[in-house]
């Protein structure tokens, strides 16, 4: 059995997606998604999205699993490439939406002109019971000074039906995120994790951010963390109900419309298309087990030895192609 997909990229963050539509995919949580996210041993990305069956009136449902394997409830950026990837599946037109079932509940995408689409991302979870986060509740916002990897944080929670904890600090530059990162995405004040972003104001209008994603570690840009930002940064009086979110990726348009929904657009861009081979636990275990075997073989090898190998090995490619064989 083989399996088409596509890699889409949003501002970097980049995901394998699987159209599971009409057909019954294999079982992808675990270990399978982790090896496909791989970026030495699979196809690599920050995560891999399935367009499944809806289960509750809605359009089609998206199911979404992180880099190291673990299921998650909804991402910014994904959401946006898992409409470009229907769009360009169903040869969908410019202003094509869908009614798309998460586990965080129903999100609108919307196609805009080129590469751009927009997304209701609906209301923030301010409520720590929501988020969820051990977080003292505030008035609104869930906001608390925590001891993180040594260092005192001020931490905001804010749920986008995914955990985020925004840190406002003074310059990203002089940040130690391959420390703090980590150490608050598994803070005990977010029992199921939390996405982790640092917060620059550079203007009222104008937002800089720097993100460890849950599961995935640093991600070029997130979509869900972008919006929390920009919730956390505003009900601090850092900035407006609008800005542009400046992620290593790109930048990303969040408005707070007067609904109190999270409007969000940015770029969902087509990276290459393939097939998968067979999921199966057989196919899984020769590849591991192959893997192994040439782990233990470099093992027993001297660098000496490996660098003899190399050249016989670019020897012989050289020999045949001057012979046509």
């Amino acid at each position: 059995m083989t399996l088409p997909f596509r890699k889409y990229q949003g501002l970097g963050n980049d995901f394998i997606l699987l159209d599971g539509r009409t057909g019954t995919l294999p079982s992808f949580a675990g270990e399978p998604a982790q090896q496909l996210c791989d970026r030495h041993f699979g196809i690599g990305a920050d995560g891999l999205i399935l367009a499944l069956p809806p289960q509750a009136g809605g359009d089609v449902r998206m199911q979404i699993f992180n880099a190291d394997g673990s299921e998650a409830e909804m991402c910014g950026n994904g959401i946006r490439c898992f409409a470009r990837f229907l769009a360009d599946l169903d040869a969908a037109p410019v202003g094509k939406s869908w009614q798309v079932e998460t586990a965080a509940g129903r999100i609108v995408p919307q196609l805009l002109e080129g590469d751009l689409v927009s997304v209701d991302m609906g209301r923030p979870f301010l409520e720590p019971a929501a988020i969820p986060t051990s977080i003292d509740a505030g008035n609104p916002l869930a906001d608390q000074e925590l001891e993180v990897a040594g260092e005192r944080l001020w931490v905001a929670a804010v749920g986008m039906g995914n955990p985020h904890a925004v840190v406002q600090v003074l310059d990203l530059e002089q940040l130690d995120f391959e420390r703090l990162g980590p150490a608050l995405e598994q803070h005990p004040a977010f029992p199921a994790r939390a996405n982790v972003h640092f917060v620059q104001v550079i203007a009222a209008d104008r937002l800089r951010l720097r993100v460890w994603e849950r599961g995935a570690g640093p991600t070029l840009a997130c979509g869900t963390g972008a919006c929390a930002s920009l919730v956390a940064t505003h009900l601090r009086g850092a900035c407006g109900r609008e800005a542009s979110l400046e992620l290593p990726g790109g930048p990303l348009q969040i408005r707070w419309d007067a609904n109190d929904h999270l409007q969000m657009a940015g770029p969902a861009v087509h990276v290459f298309s393939g097939v998968l081979a067979d999921n199966s636990e057989a196919s899984a275990g020769a590849s591991d087990a192959g893997y192994q075997q040439a782990l233990a073989l470099l093992d027993n090898l001297s660098l000496d030895q490996m660098v003899n190998l190399a050249n016989n090995s670019l020897e012989e490619r050289n020999r045949r192609r001057i012979s046509g064989r």
